[in-house]
């Protein structure tokens, strides 16, 4: 997305550019005001939005936005994590949820599926998600509650007043996702389009709210038919985030979905896969 262009409204980065969001790693070195890590530790995160480069081999970054590695986890593991577990952390955030209500997760058999499902159900929450019927089990196993295979049902038919929604599909599905959304509840979306209020909550100067405010006129016209609230999310490095991420994993011993490795001489290839969708898992490139 980035190097098509896919986000220059949100960060518009300036090429060349060192690709990469997310790393796992061990400390070599520590500043000053470093308290909470030291030299040796193993940690993960999401490279600031500004400044990505995790495609190296050695990163600056903030201590805020690490946390500790869960041990159980090896690197290649590990590296699957931050960006989608901090995505559905940030969603769920936004949505302000509670115990006992429930959660729509689209195509949840993905990698940020994998994460989501364990996340929502740590705040309580009832969740419901769609996919190929050949993820069935994998997906329960993770704690969905029910899972409907896209080939056989239609959601949009047999789901009615669920109380949010994590769109990961986009433009296509949302008006069916709004849809089955209860009047007055919340969709999260992390492929529609940004819309104003995501502009004042990034912080983006006057221009881009006006702007993003008519690009998402559409999907904010599609929530107030029903008192609905329609979020975009871009997410964020957040290392506090992460720390209660690592206390979910090591309490349910959640496993991380690995496609393919590569190393960093084959990173256009490993790209290039990622373009080509259809992978089972996170494609991680070994440094």
């Amino acid at each position: 997305m980035i190097i098509h262009g896919e986000v220059k409204m949100i960060v518009p980065y300036k090429f060349p550019l060192v690709m990469g969001n997310e790393f796992v790693g061990t400390i070599e070195k520590v500043g000053a005001g470093v308290s909470r890590f030291s030299v040796g530790d193993r940690v993960y995160g999401r490279m600031p939005l500004d400044k990505i480069g995790a495609f190296a081999e050695y990163a600056a970054i903030h201590q805020n936005a690490i946390a500790k590695v869960p041990a159980y986890l090896s690197d290649e593991e590990a590296a699957c994590v931050p960006l989608t577990a901090l995505t559905a952390l940030q969603a769920l955030e936004l949505m302000k949820p509670k115990v006992g209500e429930t959660i729509f997760i689209s195509g949840g058999t993905g990698s940020l599926g994998a994460m989501a499902i364990p996340v929502a159900k740590s705040y309580g929450l009832t969740v419901i998600t769609n996919g190929s019927a050949t993820n069935r089990d994998r997906v329960l196993a993770l704690g969905a509650d029910r899972f409907i295979d896209y080939k056989t049902e239609d959601y949009a038919e047999s789901l009615a007043d669920v109380d949010y929604v994590l769109d990961t599909l986009g433009d296509r599905e949302l008006p069916k996702e709004f849809g089955i959304l209860k009047n007055g509840g919340k969709l999260v979306s992390l492929r529609g389009m940004p819309n104003g209020e995501f502009a004042v909550r990034a912080g983006m100067p006057a221009f881009k709210q006006i702007l993003l405010k008519v690009a998402g006129r559409k999907y904010d016209q599609m929530a107030a038919k029903k008192n609905q609230k329609y979020y975009f999310i871009f997410v964020h490095e957040d290392g506090k985030g992460l720390e209660h991420i690592s206390e979910i994993f090591a309490e349910r011993r959640i496993e991380a979905s690995v496609d393919e490795v590569f190393t960093l001489n084959d990173v256009n290839k490993a790209l290039q896969k990622v373009a080509g969708g259809k992978s089972k898992g996170k494609t991680i490139i070994k440094v």
